[in-house]
């Protein structure tokens, strides 16, 4: 490249691949042709992941969930910039995060009221799933302060994601200001969708960019075309090289991904409310999957043989995700067991009173006590 990736303004976007899978400006990818084809395979496992969970919910198997579809090129191509000892943390859109990281099946059951779901990310270096938007990006600061102070920084980053409407929130400025005080190791990377629920980009705030609120904190900021995997990844990596940075102080970026998400909010909204149809499939002409894919096939890494032995794997991964999470054995009980560090009278008498219920019932009719 001409100039660092971080090195621009933060209203000219950082884009490798265009629409039709071909190469901008002399760049030639830096991962390994193997390391691409399971970047696509990633991508391809969010689709239909994301798919097979709104099915799920639908049928009643699952709570309310958040759909990724169309942040494909974003969530998976920083995740692939990433070693195995950086931490991740997420809102609940980027699924990417336990995907890329082995794919716990127990992922699941989260989403279905177990919080064990939610305990096993810790094994993958992944902090807890946060669902108040913004109130963990003052955790990753902290936990990357804490690094730097037992002189991990050049062994450690730590990644934040969010969405835009985040930067709303005090959280967000509260930590990224503290990032910038104390030079922690901390890449923010914001995914800018376009909506805050149903609250357009353009009236959320007057800055022109969200990459360029990161001057304010004394640090660098960079938009990137989010539809493009390779131009988050060549950034990402930047960003994390530049936390890390051995023997300097590490330096925390602000990462904008422009990006779209074709379906809604979560499960409980109807984006029909406030966008219209032509406006998604305006960007569905540049799906991160589909610009991946052409480019591949171009350069000969990806057949129809190997697709379909990626949707094999897909589907057999899905599959015992599945079985996993209803194989659990469900107990009433565990919805009081930490609520407080010691029950309430009001809540054990609420659990006796629910225990007494299942024992006229059974499990199988929690019905009302009339």
């Amino acid at each position: 490249m001409d100039r660092p990736l971080l090195d621009r303004p933060p209203d000219d976007p950082v884009r490798l691949l265009d629409s039709d899978g071909a190469l901008l400006g002399g760049y030639e990818p830096t991962l390994s042709e193997t390391d691409l084809l399971s970047l696509y395979g990633d991508m391809r496992l969010g689709r239909r992941f994301d798919e097979r969970m709104i099915s799920l919910q639908r049928q009643g198997r699952l709570g309310t969930y958040a759909p990724l579809a169309g942040q494909e090129g974003s969530q998976f191509g920083s995740m692939y910039a990433l070693s195995e000892d950086d931490w991740v943390f997420y809102q609940y859109r980027e699924h990417a995060a336990p995907l890329s990281r082995g794919f716990p099946p127990e992922y699941l059951r989260y989403w279905a009221g177990y919080e064990e779901g939610n305990a096993v990310l810790a094994d993958h270096r992944i902090f807890p799933l946060n669902i108040c938007i913004g109130d963990h990006v003052p955790h990753a600061t902290g936990m990357a302060w804490a690094s730097k102070l037992q002189d991990n920084d050049d062994e450690e980053a730590f990644v934040c994601h969010f969405g835009d409407g985040a930067t709303s929130e005090g959280d967000f400025h509260e930590g990224l200001n503290f990032a910038g005080v104390f030079d922690t190791p901390t890449v923010f990377m914001c995914h800018n969708n376009g909506w805050a629920i149903s609250v357009p980009r353009e009236e959320q705030t007057r800055s022109a960019t969200l990459a360029e609120k990161a001057d304010a904190y004394g640090f660098e900021g960079v938009q990137v075309d989010g539809m493009d995997p390779l131009a988050v990844y060549e950034v990402t990596r930047a960003a994390v090289e530049k936390a890390k940075t051995p023997g300097d102080t590490p330096r925390p970026t602000l990462v904008e991904t422009l990006e779209y998400r074709y379906g809604a909010h979560t499960t409980a909204d109807d984006p029909g409310a406030y966008r219209g149809d032509e406006e998604v499939d305006a960007w569905r002409e540049k799906d991160p999957i589909d610009r991946l894919e052409a480019y591949l096939r171009d350069e000969g890494v990806l057949d129809d043989a190997t697709d379909e032995r990626i949707d094999g794997a897909i589907e057999d991964a899905l599959a015992d995700a599945v079985e996993t999470l209803e194989s659990v054995e469900p107990d009433p009980d565990d919805m009081f067991a930490d609520a407080f560090a010691e029950p309430t009278p009001r809540m054990e008498a609420q659990r006796e009173y629910l225990r007494a219920l299942r024992e006229r019932h059974g499990d199988d009719a929690l019905v009302r006590d009339e």
